[in-house]
Parts: C-alpha cells; structure tokens; sequence
C-alpha cells in the first residue's frame, strides 16, 4: 500500500525525521526504507505548503509502498498519545511540568535505544546567556552530549549553552547563501552550529563567531576541533562592542538572536560590506509577520547613511500560539 512519505537523502535522514517527529507526522508504525541513496520516511500525512518551508529543496512529500513494522513499540502505542519532545544527541527533551513526564521518559528510553537520557525543563529559555533548567526525568544524570547534524559534531552541555536541533534545516538553508571567498560574521554564535556548519561545508574565506557567554565560546573551541575547522576566529564578547573592530567586512551577517536581534542591528549594518547580507532572526506576532522588523532594519541602514533591499523574508517555525520566529535577508547598500 502507497503513503505519504519523505524522501530524503541519507545524509539528511536523521535531521529531517527529527524535524518530522517534532512537527508529530513521522508515521512510527512502519520502518523506513531506503533506495539508492535515499531515505523514504513515513507520515501520517503530509505537511501543508507552511510545514514543507522547514525542509531544503532535497526533500520531496512522494508516495512510496511501506511494510508495517508490527512488532517495533511506539511512543503513540505505550502512551496512547504522542508527546511533545526533541533529541539533541542522546538527550530527549521533554517539559518536566508535564503530569505524564515519568511515563513519557520511560517510554522515550524503550522507544529510542540510542538514548541515554530524558530532560524535563523546568524552566524557558531565560537570562544574558539564554540558557535553560533542567531535571532528569529518566535515564543517565547528565545535561552534557554531542550531537550530530549534517555531518559535523556539536558538544554542549544543555545546561550552561542554549542549543536546538530544530534549527537544522534553516541552518542549512543559510549555508546555501555562502560562498567561498565570502567573510561571515554569526554576531551570536553559541556553540557554533551556523558557523561550523558554514566553515566546514562552504569554505568560506573567513568566519567570525561571537558570542557573550563564556560557557558556549568553550564548546565552539571545542567544536572546532572537533569538526577540524580552521577558518573560524572565536570571540568571547558583546557583538556591539566586537563588531566595531571589524566595520564593513562581512559578506553576510548572522542575526540569530530573535528575541533581541534589533537591539544589535546598528552594530550588523556598521558590519555589513556594500551588497553584503544581514539574516535577521525575529518573533513576531501573526498579524504583523514582517513589516515591523523591515522598518527596524531600514530604520538602523538609514542612521548609517545607507539603504537595504528585501530580498528573502520567511517564517521559520511557531514558537507560541500566534507567534512565529521569522528570518529576513537584506541586502545593505
């Protein structure tokens, strides 16, 4: 019998079923299969036109005939529903104020044998450093891992630097942007996932990666040996008072902040070469997705002499009942 499913290249297999399993349309029920080259992965239906923008142009929705995996256990089948969760290495993320918590990490550990652990956050993503809390609801004690994602290496402990995994294909997605003799400032760098991804993969003359909170800037130094990158130059730093050591040399501007993106977004025009790119993250209200964070970027463009021009704007995913984080790329003139 022919279903939706997710073709996908085997290199992108497991971010994409990721992003699957957190959108809850992966179809558990049934193995994965694969041909030449390609992962099909089966939903339980496929994603409308807004769902399908978290997915590269590699990934095609086709039909494909799928045998039911009836023995394997399922999260939906242990539960009776399917709960809300992300994987960053061998640690599921889970709320730790959910009243079905213990039930949820028992079942993630016996569902998904290459974890090791189920954290319940206790906390949102709070303070100068945008880190969360954390209790261990099932599994190993530890808030530390390395995760894999289109084939570099990101060690971080979850509870001194902020990482998400549902970023993966936007970050991809901004790496196709790049090009080899481009500089790329990531104003906000973390542990490094959009500046590794970028030196590794695009060999870009030079990255720049800041980011204020000591803990992160230790696993990007770690992450860069991890990956064997060496065009990257790391910063422990406030971007505003960085990005005036390197005025007007940057290709392209990473604004991945987007809680407080337009605070810094002077210090990205003063950044950005003429023709350069600034990626500007924001959240927003659904009645007003883009046109406020425009004005704020011509806003700050204007007070330096300059101009920009809209060329992309897009929604990046829902993060809260009629909030959405968005991406805007402007080209500085």
């Amino acid at each position: 019998m022919e279903i939706n499913c997710a073709r996908v290249p085997k290199s992108q297999g497991e971010t994409v079923r990721r992003v699957l399993i957190e959108m809850k349309i992966l179809d558990g029920s049934r193995k994965i299969a694969s041909d030449a080259g390609y992962l099909f992965l089966p939903l339980v239906r496929e994603p409308d036109d807004v769902g399908k923008e978290n997915f590269s142009s590699d990934v095609e929705f086709v039909c494909y005939a799928f045998e039911v995996q009836e023995s394997a256990p399922t999260l939906e089948g242990i539960l009776g529903f399917m709960p809300h969760y992300e994987v960053i290495g061998d640690i599921a993320l889970i709320e730790a104020d959910d009243p079905d918590a213990d039930r949820i990490g028992e079942a993630l550990l016996k569902v998904h044998p290459n974890l090791n652990t189920v954290l319940g956050a206790t906390t949102p993503v709070v303070g100068e450093y945008r880190i969360r809390e954390f209790t261990v609801i099932a599994g190993v004690d530890k808030t530390g891992t390395i995760h894999k994602e289109y084939g570099c290496r990101y060690a971080v402990d979850l509870a001194k630097a902020y990482f998400t995994p549902r970023l993966s294909t936007e970050r991809e997605r901004i790496l196709s942007w790049i090009k080899p003799d481009d500089v790329v400032v990531d104003m906000f760098a973390g542990v490094g996932p959009y500046s590794i991804l970028i030196a590794k993969k695009a060999s870009p003359k030079r990255v720049i990666a800041i980011d204020k909170n000591p803990d992160a800037i230790g696993f990007l130094r770690r992450n860069v040996d991890l990956n064997h990158v060496g065009n990257i130059e790391v910063i422990n730093g406030d971007a505003n008072v960085e990005a005036q050591r390197f005025a007007g040399i940057a290709d392209h501007v990473i604004m991945n902040l987007p809680h407080n993106a337009y605070e810094f977004l002077d210090s990205a025009v003063n950044l950005t070469k003429t023709g350069g790119m600034i990626h500007y993250y924001g959240m927003t209200h659904e009645d007003d997705l883009f046109d406020s964070s425009i004005e704020l970027i011509e806003a700050a463009a204007k007070r330096a002499g300059r101009g920009v021009e809209v060329v992309e704007k897009r929604t990046v995913r829902s993060y809260a009942p009629h909030q959405y984080n968005i991406c805007i790329e402007a080209r500085v003139t």
